[in-house]
């Protein structure tokens, strides 16, 4: 990128890129807190509640592809806009929900919407900042997910006891419409458009099929440890494959033919990409961890939501410093940066489990700081090295790629790691039984981020 070109208005423009980046975490985890309150005010069966978590996990991975593509053919700042919009008008929908067919409608809409923008302000920050500077761009959008985990949870916690002018529940949706009446106007005037230069058309029957392949894929693996595995998940599993294939020779023929793919096919010839991707599915096993923690601490230590919650805390504090440290990492490291960040997540992984494994409950802080650290060192240098392998007109579908490959990663991995963790402690396992599963389970995540960072090693 020359000088002349530098948009002069970038670290402003990071700002409010960042409220997308945001926004999309931060509602997946605030509304955890608030399920119990949900359900007793609407009267909502078991399963409502967990569709309101389930639908927007699965709308969002499933559209996250496509989401970065309309911002390479449309333009980014239209699409992120687009997206900041719909984004509000759900979270509205959530907020003033008169029962639970409509949460859960308004959750659909949420998770769509987040897809759209979410991947506008990664392919953004690779268009309009110079090589120099995309390091310490990056470390605040890593350190933005840090911030998520950590808010997510606490603020969930005091909107709900707090009851602003008797809301409740609903003020953990309603929390996003002031942030996104400032955020729009702020985007409209700060953010210069990019986008492909060559002239494109949207795939949509490549969209149609992907967004199958994966919801067949992804919804079951949400839903079926909750639901006892039932055939409908099974059968989903058996035909996202014939679906997945079929949409990866759809797009290599149309590809071939001198058509606008979805996902262009060549861009895999090159092993960068395969590799790198490959190495962001085994990292985001992490996602699994906090679903045995909080077993863990729950059924194992006894400990209360808030106490559970406050656990966790040097982890997110951890994932909240790590992307800080990682320009001047990279300064030293290079592209081995995000196998250093992974390294210290094994580390962390591993004295958990040990210590698990040898019915030690305390002395958890530093391997959570550890684990956290290492996460908010890695993800701004995962993302990288996917996004850098792609010419920058296609930043916006690399985006989505490597966001996709985290959500599928997060489905798959709570689906593996969970069984396991479920199989050793089944309902109604003793304290013993709980601390050990717990730690096999830890160090089955830290084999899996030790892959990651094998493949993600440059030589």
């Amino acid at each position: 990128m020359e000088p002349h070109t530098i948009d002069p208005r970038r670290w402003m423009a990071l700002a409010v890129l960042l409220t997308g980046t945001l926004l999309p975490p931060l509602d997946f985890f605030i509304v955890n807190v608030a399920l119990p309150a949900i359900r007793t005010d609407l009267h909502a069966s078991p399963a409502d509640t967990q569709l309101v978590v389930s639908v927007y996990a699965a709308a969002y991975a499933v559209t996250l592809i496509l989401g970065g593509r309309l911002g390479d053919i449309y333009g980014r700042k239209r699409v992120f806009i687009f997206g900041m919009l719909g984004f509000g008008i759900a979270s509205a929908l959530c907020g003033f929900a008169p029962s639970p067919a409509v949460l859960v409608a308004g959750r659909l809409l949420q998770g769509v919407s987040a897809a759209v923008m979410g991947p506008q302000s990664l392919a953004s920050i690779h268009a309009i900042f110079p090589t120099e500077e995309k390091n310490r761009a990056l470390s605040f959008y890593g350190a933005t997910f840090g911030l998520a985990s950590v808010a997510g949870q606490l603020l969930g916690g005091v909107l709900v006891s707090a009851d602003l002018f008797g809301l409740g529940w609903r003020s953990v949706f309603l929390i996003n419409l002031p942030v996104i009446l400032l955020a729009m106007p702020a985007a409209s005037r700060l953010l210069r458009e990019n986008r492909a230069e060559t002239s494109e058309v949207l795939d949509i029957p490549g969209a149609l099929l992907l967004a199958a392949g994966l919801l067949a894929l992804v919804l079951p693996l949400i839903e079926g440890r909750e639901n006892n595995w039932p055939w409908w998940c099974i059968s989903l599993l058996i035909v996202s494959v014939p679906l997945l294939i079929l949409f990866w020779r759809l797009e290599r023929a149309k590809e071939s033919s001198g058509g606008s793919p979805l996902v262009y096919p060549s861009l895999f010839k090159k092993g960068g990409l395969r590799r790198n991707l490959s190495a962001a599915f085994f990292f985001y096993a992490l996602a699994s961890f906090f679903l045995i923690f909080a077993v863990y601490e729950q059924g194992a230590l006894g400990h209360d939501t808030l106490a559970t919650g406050l656990a966790i805390l040097p982890l997110g504090i951890g994932f909240f410093l790590g992307p800080w440290c990682s320009p001047a990492i990279v300064s030293r490291l290079g592209s081995r940066t995000a196998a250093f960040g992974m390294l210290l997540e094994v580390t962390g992984l591993i004295v958990a489990g040990v210590l698990a494994l040898n019915g030690i409950t305390f002395y958890l802080f530093l391997p959570l700081f550890m684990i956290g650290l290492g996460q908010g060192i890695a993800v701004p240098a995962v993302v990288r090295l996917n996004v850098d392998e792609v010419d920058p007109r296609f930043s916006g579908l690399a985006a989505g790629l490597v966001t996709a490959t985290f959500q599928v990663s997060a489905a798959v991995f709570v689906a593996l790691i969970g069984g396991l963790f479920f199989t050793l402690a089944p309902d109604g396992a003793r304290a013993e039984g709980i601390q050990f599963a717990f730690g096999v389970a830890s160090l089955a995540i830290g084999l899996s981020l030790a892959l990651a960072a094998m493949l993600s090693w440059k030589r």
